[in-house]
């Protein structure tokens, strides 16, 4: 997870932490630790569906009231060859993505169809977001 420098400025409404990974066949893909790992991974992956798990926590500061949801979205994967496998490793994109791909960069290619939200896959589920800070009055 990525740690971000928390604001100090008085005007800080609410802190938002979120969280990905990825599921296929019942086990829990992070991110790789090395590109034999994300190799593993996308072997994994080829020619599935999986799922994409975001945690999502939104922390109210004044009132300290806390929202926590998890979104998931569904993506089918192409069946990926070993050179179509070493050729994204060699780019270092999987290198720090849950799943060893990122939807939004060269790993989109890969990508057959989705059922859910899009920018869940990218790590941050932004109608999501948008939905709880409305319920929050925090527009």
């Amino acid at each position: 997870m990525r740690r971000l420098r928390a604001n100090s400025h008085k005007e800080c409404h609410a802190i938002v932490a979120a969280d990905t990974v990825v599921a296929v066949d019942g086990d829990v893909l992070g991110k790789p630790r090395s590109e034999d790992d994300a190799r593993r991974m996308l072997r994994r992956l080829s020619g599935k569906w999986h799922e994409v798990f975001t945690g999502l926590a939104v922390l109210v500061r004044q009132s300290q009231r806390t929202i926590v949801v998890v979104e998931k979205t569904r993506v089918e994967f192409a069946q990926l060859s070993a050179s179509d496998i070493d050729e994204y490793i060699r780019s270092e994109e999987p290198l720090d993505k849950a799943g060893a791909y990122a939807i939004q960069g060269r790993g989109g290619k890969f990508i057959l169809r989705i059922e859910g939200c899009y920018f869940n896959v990218m790590g941050l589920p932004l109608a999501r977001l948008h939905a709880i800070l409305r319920e929050l009055n925090l527009h």
